[in-house]
């Protein structure tokens, strides 16, 4: 005989059109079940093969359908629509006449019982109610019934009562104050949902907006996750701590993350079909990814596992409690008797992941900057000037910019660029005119090319300010004498000079040596900028000084330099000094914008530490392709950054199975102009 529901005056099948749900495992799961049945079938016992169906279950405890067209329930899910059918005898109440056929023959359910062989056989049982010839009222509420007049159960306080005499939409309570008492009931709801990360508002959905939208943003098509645990364990490296990059998600909280805690996470060691978890300790932190092992392995790390702390797979403890999810130690660890002791001596003074973990980390990942912004930003085919471009997209903090004027685009082309919210090259739309910066003039068909999202100018206060630079007593000057890193190469930091000074502490710098005659390759920089320093900081920091043509490098000094040239230099006292320290140290990992490629995020190494500055190298690219940047840069990010945000990370070439025309056409030699690099 096929299954059917065993809710009274139901008695369904799969033939009806329904979805049947055998009973849960779990003695609790499976105990609160029986007792919603039991609110209309008083002296009814559940078995092992008892069935509901989808019909007394609210539409909130779906999650969706399976492949096969069958509902599926979600963890911690329990019946709450009992209807009663009409009948003139009871009224609704339910007695022996209203019941199906099946239901009163038998339940359809079976007991279990094992004989002394080991097998096991099965019996039908008797419906207790069947018996019974009408069920008491159990404080039914007595109206008169209309077609949508149905009986239901209250979650809270259990009343029976009507479908129109029932509270809000889903006739989950009998009345406003039993669904406030259920909500506020111990504030269950609101630590549930910070266990389970859930934001508070419908606003706090960035993280889940940003991976969606990532795909789409990079415009390349993203490869397989890139596997930094075993790429940390082959090259002997660690990660940079998430503390030290003060522009990534979390930075300011990642002293909540330490080694030793203790999380909740999925139990793939098990051999129930169910998703069912359990403890895990970390014992290696890198970047946002975690190595873990289950507690019980003890000293055993041959199933230890990487695992994303920021993917919300790591769960506080007490989050299973809280969800219904069962906690089930692997199958493989045999050698613990008692668990619940172990697990007792193992969490006391304990630490674990913050309730609000989840909800910070969104928090974190929000974005001043809208789509369709108008703002200024530098043009990298004349980067002695800016021009005026619109934020097409923007994923994890990074603004995907389309050039409005589209005039000097080859066919089929879009002028676009890269760079982070807090990167020194953006500025609102009027900067270059207040401070005296030039700047493309608009092309006829300015906007014309270009599907522009909005038309919102951007605000001065949404930029990041630069330091203030304070300009008494002697500033820069034109003509003075200094060092920088090349805008158009960053391995190689330069004698330079100071073409121009702008207003509000900006500053025109050139490369000697290497200046065009109408000035579009000097640079922009601010004085508080990185990238400019004194006269002899290579030599005293033991790097070596990119001299201008024609100069022996091996004979250069910077006193015959401005003998020669009848310069000053400038003086050390305007330069940006401050070292507040950093955690950076040689061969950390971390992930790295190739700033002569912005839209590529590539596997790299902290290569040397001098002061502020950090030279990254990228991992399988040659020297020449490192970069020089200051360690506050909002180019560089953790371990695991790309795969939060859902953009693509770019991995060393060579190690995984890419086409080599593939990777070529990801990152490029860039083409020499005048003896340097330019983008």
């Amino acid at each position: 005989m096929p299954f059917h529901c065993v809710a009274f005056g139901c008695g369904k099948t799969v033939e009806d059109g329904v979805t049947l749900f055998k009973f849960p495992k779990d003695p609790d799961e499976f105990r609160k079940w029986e007792k919603q049945v039991q609110r209309t079938r008083v002296e009814w016992v559940a078995t092992n093969f008892s069935h509901l169906c989808s019909d007394h279950f609210g539409k909130e405890y779906f999650e969706g359908k399976l492949p096969s067209g069958a509902l599926k329930l979600r963890p911690g899910a329990a019946p709450t629509v009992f209807v009663r059918p009409q009948c003139s005898s009871c009224s609704g109440v339910g007695c022996r006449k209203c019941l199906p056929s099946t239901q009163r023959c038998t339940s359809g359910a079976a007991t279990t019982e094992h004989s002394n062989s080991g097998e096991y056989k099965e019996k039908e049982i008797e419906d207790n109610n069947s018996r019974k010839e009408c069920l008491p009222r159990r404080g039914m509420i007595s109206r008169e019934k209309g077609t949508d007049d149905r009986p239901l159960i209250c979650e809270m306080c259990g009343i029976t009562g009507s479908f129109s005499t029932f509270f809000s939409k889903s006739k989950r309570f009998c009345s406003l104050s039993c669904s406030r008492s259920f909500s506020s009931n111990s504030k269950k709801s609101s630590i549930l949902a910070r266990l389970q990360g859930r934001p508070p508002t419908k606003k706090a959905t960035v993280l889940n907006k940003v991976i969606k939208a990532s795909a789409a943003a990079t415009g390349v098509e993203a490869p397989a996750a890139f596997d930094w645990g075993s790429y940390l364990k082959s090259e002997a490296s660690v990660a940079a701590p998430v503390s030290c990059f003060a522009h990534a998600p979390l930075s300011s909280n990642w002293d909540d993350v330490v080694v030793g805690m203790k999380v909740e996470v999925l139990n793939t060691n098990a051999l129930l079909s169910n998703k069912v978890y359990w403890i895990a300790t970390v014992i290696q932190v890198a970047g946002y990814k975690a190595l873990l092992r289950y507690e019980g392995y003890q000293h055993d790390g041959s199933h230890d596992f990487w695992c994303s702390i920021v993917s919300g797979e790591l769960n506080p403890i007490g989050w299973c409690s809280m969800t219904s999810k069962l906690l089930v130690p692997p199958q493989d660890v045999k050698n613990i008797t008692d668990w619940k002791l172990y697990l007792m001596r193992k969490l006391v003074g304990a630490t674990t992941l913050p309730v609000c973990f989840y909800v910070k980390l969104a928090e974190s990942m929000k974005s001043s900057f809208r789509v369709g912004m108008r703002l200024e930003v530098v043009d990298p085919k004349h980067v002695s000037r800016t021009r005026v471009a619109v934020i097409d997209s923007i994923v994890g903090g990074r603004l995907r910019l389309v050039y409005a004027d589209q005039s000097d685009a080859p066919e089929n082309v879009v002028l676009d660029f890269w760079c982070h919210m807090w990167s020194p090259l953006l500025h609102p739309l009027g900067w270059s005119k207040t401070v005296g910066h030039a700047i493309k003039a608009s092309g006829n068909n300015l906007e014309a090319a270009i599907n522009i999202k909005g038309n919102s100018e951007s605000t001065f206060q949404v930029f990041k300010k630069p330091r203030f630079v304070y300009m008494g007593e002697g500033f820069f000057e034109e003509g003075m004498k200094l060092e920088a890193i090349d805008p158009l190469n960053l391995r190689n930091i330069c004698v330079a000079t100071v073409h121009k000074v702008l207003l509000d502490g900006y500053l025109m710098v050139g490369i000697d040596g290497t200046e065009l005659n109408n000035g579009s390759d000097w640079f922009c920089y601010h004085a508080s900028s990185h990238a400019i320093l004194p006269i002899n900081f290579c030599k005293r920091n033991n790097i070596t000084l990119t001299v201008p043509q024609g100069s022996d490098p091996q004979t250069f000094t910077w006193d015959k330099y401005l003998q020669e040239t009848k310069a000053k230099a400038a003086p050390a006292r305007l330069f940006n000094t401050d070292n507040p320290g950093h955690g950076f140290s040689p061969n950390m990992k971390l992930e790295a914008v190739d700033l002569m490629e912005p839209r590529l995020v590539c596997v790299a190494t902290v290569k040397r530490c001098v002061g502020r500055l950090l030279l990254i190298h990228f991992d399988g690219w040659e020297n020449e392709f490192d970069q020089w940047i200051d360690h506050q840069s909002p180019d560089i990010y953790p371990v695991g950054w790309c795969d939060l945000v859902g953009y693509q990370l770019q991995p060393p070439p060579g190690l995984v199975h890419l086409a080599e025309n593939q990777v070529a056409r990801y990152k490029k030699p860039k083409p020499i102009v005048h003896g340097r690099k330019s983008t």
